[in-house]
């Protein structure tokens, strides 16, 4: 009796252990992380007092995509930029969409973008180069990402993520550092991450209660 009753307690701790590593690998395997997201490059040629460009009041820029998961690609929706120049007030200038794409795990994406402003926007932006001061535009950026895990898509995962580039008299992003958006604002689904949170909790309460027994 105490043979068979030792052999089926450390069956059933033999169970519970594989289960809470089984839980804890499935958890591993499906926790993602957010893309980063970045102006790498922001140049506007009107504001470059040196060129013969003073006419073109477009700003030419890179953003930035770095997919930072080790074995999980990301399919982006259409990565919508707005752009505004930031003085007492704040004066948009355009809009660019980055169509939707994939990417693969740990790669980086640059999309080269160029937005039109009109010349009313660039009064105010002239007036401050030409007294010397650096001017800040602002950059929001919004999309929806799902993540590939082996053959299996998540849902969709809302990201909106904003930052400042400072441009100098020579219309170049002032900064050669990489521009991060960053924002609280990340809305990511995470019911199946509770489930496994879980599931992870109720199967070292059962461990937990085996050893006692």
């Amino acid at each position: 009796m105490t043979d068979s009753g030792g052999g089926c307690c450390r069956c059933c701790c033999s169970f519970i252990f594989t289960l809470g590593l089984t839980a804890l690998f499935m958890w591993l395997s499906l926790r993602t992380s957010n893309p980063s997201c970045s102006i790498d490059k922001f140049y506007l040629p009107a504001l470059n007092k040196s060129s013969n460009y003073s006419q073109n009041t477009s700003i030419f820029f890179d953003v930035k995509l770095k997919n930072d998961n080790k074995d999980k690609g990301i399919y982006y929706d259409a990565v919508n930029l707005s752009f505004y120049y930031i003085k007492n007030t704040t004066r948009f200038f355009g809009n660019f969409t980055v169509v939707k794409f994939y990417q693969g795990h740990k790669k980086t994406a640059f999309k080269h973008g160029i937005v039109k402003a009109s010349g009313d926007e660039w009064e105010a932006v002239f007036q401050e180069v030409s007294n010397g001061t650096p001017v800040v535009f602002g950059v929001d950026l919004a999309t929806a990402v799902r993540f590939k895990i082996m053959a299996w898509k998540t849902k969709r995962h809302k990201i909106m993520v904003k930052g400042n580039v400072t441009v100098n008299n020579q219309g170049i992003k002032e900064s050669k550092k990489v521009g991060k958006l960053k924002s609280g604002a990340l809305k990511r689904g995470s019911s199946y991450r509770a489930l496994l949170g879980l599931l992870v909790i109720f199967s070292l309460l059962i461990l937990d209660f085996g050893f006692w027994i």
